[in-house]
């Protein structure tokens, strides 16, 4: 044994506590290799050979260790959550969960109320934990179509809702946490089970690009209205602006809504007459500025416009 061995003794430090054990084996990990044997009078009776890992269960999926036990445990867990909360039938499956709500119409009380959407390979539901209450569901079967549609929030965003229409011809809004995820789970899982299949709401990621480029959003706050720089997108669907630092985009307008487009006197963000004014038959006025407002100005009046093929800048 050299020198430099006897720093791999086992050392005791009476500064050392319990947390710091703790974090370790949770961060690290630890691999423990024990020999016993367990003798009475000198005569062994009992032999005890362990090899073990010890660690947090993020160190050792990290490492490829128990990932199947994992998996497992999880299904599991989900599976009898969500069997008592929304009562699963036996062959009934979920698919996706997450945070939403259901807007309550045409009753004394109107209103978006919180819980939990749940798609399953046979229903929609959007149940609120507590008190445990359905506040909406439908069978996928009664199910006729299914698109995104932006609505204007307190402040003057816009979010994007699920819009379900079912056979009755009636419609629901629900929100999501990822609308354009549950969206896309809805689809296919309703596919080939319709006659007519379910339709599904184009993507604005999937139609051919108008324009796209830099502009700024004067989004209007609380506090007032304030200019924010971002990237826009126009489809002859919709035009779509986010903010780098958003996750969501703030502002979504249909074509179809939007009745004009003109420029505005003045100076902007962008310099002197380059604020767009886009009028909407709901919503008034949003105003945008960019670098090349006659080319936003033509792509936007041609998109709006029934009837004329706008062309890609």
């Amino acid at each position: 044994m050299t020198a430099d061995s006897s720093a791999m003794r086992p050392t005791r430090d009476p500064r050392v506590t319990l947390d710091d054990l703790v974090e370790v084996l949770l961060n690290k990990g630890a691999v423990l290799h024990l020999d016993l044997i367990v003798a009475v009078a000198d005569i062994p009776l009992i032999g005890v050979s362990i090899r073990a890992a010890v660690a947090g269960m993020e160190t050792m999926l990290e490492y490829g260790m128990m990932r199947h036990w994992d998996e497992a445990t999880r299904a599991w867990a989900e599976r009898s959550v969500a069997r008592r909360a929304l009562d699963l039938r036996e062959d009934e499956g979920i698919i996706r969960t997450m945070r939403g709500g259901h807007l309550l119409t045409g009753g004394i009380y109107q209103g978006w109320r919180p819980g939990t959407v749940h798609l399953t390979d046979q229903r929609l539901v959007v149940l609120r934990e507590e008190p445990r209450e359905i506040l909406w569901q439908t069978e996928l079967d009664e199910v006729r179509a299914a698109r995104l549609v932006p609505e204007q929030t307190v402040g003057g965003a816009e979010s994007l809702r699920l819009e379900v229409t079912r056979a009755d011809g009636s419609r629901e809004l629900l929100s999501a946490r990822d609308p354009e995820a549950l969206l896309d789970l809805l689809t296919r899982t309703r596919a080939g089970r319709l006659t007519p299949a379910l339709p599904a709401s184009p993507s604005t990621d999937e139609q051919p690009s108008l324009a796209e480029g830099r502009l700024w959003f004067h989004e209007p706050r609380q506090s007032g209205p304030l200019w924010r720089g971002g990237q826009a997108r126009l489809t002859a669907d919709r035009l779509v602006w986010r903010s780098p630092v958003d996750s969501r985009p703030a502002l979504v307008l249909p074509t179809a809504d939007i009745v004009g487009v003109r420029r505005l006197p003045g100076y902007g963000p962008a310099g002197e007459g380059n604020v767009l004014a886009v009028a909407t038959a709901a919503d008034g006025e949003t105003h945008l500025a960019a670098d090349d407002p006659v080319a936003w100005e033509e792509q936007l009046n041609a998109a709006r416009s029934p009837g004329t093929e706008a062309v890609a800048r």
